[in-house]
């Protein structure tokens, strides 16, 4: 049975979703026992055959994740500066890598490595009163989580200065029409809006799912690879969630994922 090693880090799943709640308060920050739990938390879920999909979300009301605890830095040690950095990123490209779909349900304030896990997801949902910042560069810091490369790729290179370097909040209304969101939800809603779109997502061919985020991702390093996608389109068939998935449509039944 797949469990979280951190009390910072609830687990719960359920109908083959992974709810993980960052459970750190008062803010719901992370840090050397949050950053390496949700790793290996996302490793584990991988293997986890009952599981299609990923929803994280904060406890409480008022944060999602206020990111890094300040303190941490305020030795002014680049040894310090190392282990964090190293310890943010291997746990955000951890989640942004999780084979399923992963959904950030935003129920609050989302900054710093806080907005930076979002950005790790593949969809996000905001509630209506959140806010979200990467606000490093007022105290001399600067994102180190995946903020600076993920953010262009969603809300394009203006909107990412603005929020990086002029240390702009953004409300949830503006992150829908920037992209930075996909959908806004009603106080309170989040985890249930985020949660219902996850269920979708696995009630999809696990493989096909893979496959295709795979290729999503990669398109952000490269041009654009026709040849791939089609080499990947063929591997499918080489296991037997393609035959079920069209068998499955044609026999007009629900299909059963292995």
């Amino acid at each position: 049975m797949t469990q979280s090693t951190s009390s910072k880090l609830i687990l719960e799943i359920q109908d083959g979703v992974a709810l993980v709640t960052i459970n750190n308060p008062p803010a719901n920050t992370w840090d050397e026992e949050s950053l390496p739990a949700l790793e290996a938390l996302v490793d584990a879920l991988d293997a986890d055959a009952g599981v299609r999909a990923l929803v994280i979300t904060g406890q409480g009301e008022k944060f999602f994740s206020a990111g890094a605890d300040l303190n941490l830095f305020a030795d002014g040690r680049s040894e310090t500066a190392r282990r964090m950095s190293d310890a943010f990123g291997s746990a955000f490209e951890r989640l942004a890598s999780f084979s399923g779909v992963s959904v950030a349900a935003i129920n609050g304030w989302a900054m710093g490595g806080g907005l930076e896990c979002a950005l790790a997801c593949d969809i996000r949902v905001v509630e209506a009163q959140a806010r979200m910042s990467l606000p490093e560069a007022a105290v001399g810091l600067l994102p180190c989580g995946g903020g600076t490369q993920l953010l262009p790729w969603l809300v394009g290179e203006g909107w990412a200065k603005r929020i990086i370097l002029c240390g702009e909040r953004v409300n949830a209304e503006t992150a829908e029409r920037i992209g930075l969101c996909e959908e806004i939800a009603e106080t309170g809603q989040s985890l249930a809006r985020a949660t219902e779109i996850a269920r979708s997502a696995a009630n999809q061919s696990p493989d096909a799912v893979a496959a295709c985020k795979g290729l999503v991702h990669k398109a952000r390093h490269s041009s654009v690879d026709f040849l791939t996608e089609r080499d990947a389109f063929v591997a499918l068939f080489d296991g037997a969630n393609q035959r079920e998935g069209v068998n499955a449509f044609l026999e007009k039944r629900s299909p059963v994922w292995t």
